[in-house]
């Protein structure tokens, strides 16, 4: 692998806090519906077949990945976090499913070989990346997908304009509750826009278009800023 030049970044210094955390890893199923049914039945319609291969970045414990792994021929699951990977590598070997390979990277690190794949799924991984390694990110990503590929990418999108910023801010924060063992934080998601990355939707989709993605479809659900975007490669 050539070695990365000085100016790069630390991805597992991007991770964010929780995602190192093994306590936070350990509850993270029981806090985070990841909707994997419904997220591969889109896909499917998409384009997804029993003979493609997906890549996967930021998996975590693997919600989306296992029920991927049994609907396609092949699975590789790109993650920086250690800890997520164990959980991962763990659920994999209980549930006898071996057609999908882990490997500790990044969107940044991670050297793909072979054919370009047919379908990236990233969700709630993007935003660990400040907006210059965003594009670096989806550009990289193009390259690893066959043209016509899909890319589906979920994450924590901020689609006001900047002088609504802090009543919205404060709005989404107020979702939050007191523990997070079963819920997520109001201190969880204040640390989310304090020391993590997400952007605006007009910033995403220029990057989207310029790194060659055009957009089939987005859904948005703005009390919460989540956007689920279904890009193809151009």
């Amino acid at each position: 692998m050539t070695p990365s030049p000085p100016w790069f970044p630390d991805e597992v210094g991007l991770a964010g806090r929780e995602n190192l955390d093994s306590a936070h890893v350990e509850r993270y199923d029981g806090k985070m519906d990841a909707d994997p049914a419904a997220e591969v039945a889109l896909l499917q319609r998409s384009g997804l077949t029993a003979d493609s291969v997906l890549l996967e970045f930021g998996p975590g414990t693997g919600q989306f990945t296992v029920a991927a792994a049994r609907v396609t021929s092949r699975v590789i699951a790109v993650d920086v976090s250690p800890p997520m990977l164990r959980k991962l590598s763990s659920k994999l070997s209980d549930r006898r499913i071996d057609n999908v390979t882990l490997v500790q990277a990044g969107f940044l690190s991670y050297q793909h070989t072979g054919e370009p794949v047919d379908v990236v799924y990233s969700r709630y991984a993007l935003h660990h990346l400040p907006d210059f390694w965003k594009v670096m990110a989806l550009h990289r990503l193009r390259r690893m997908l066959r043209p016509g590929g899909l890319l589906r990418l979920w994450d924590v999108v901020y689609d006001f304009l900047p002088s609504e910023a802090e009543a919205s801010i404060d709005a989404w924060c107020d979702l939050g509750g007191a523990s997070v063992e079963a819920e997520w934080s109001r201190a969880e998601l204040e640390e989310h826009v304090r020391d993590e990355h997400s952007t605006f939707s007009w910033l995403l989709e220029a990057m989207i278009d310029r790194c060659g993605f055009g957009i089939d479809d987005v859904q948005r659900i703005p009390e919460t800023f989540d956007s689920k975007y279904l890009l193809r490669a151009r």
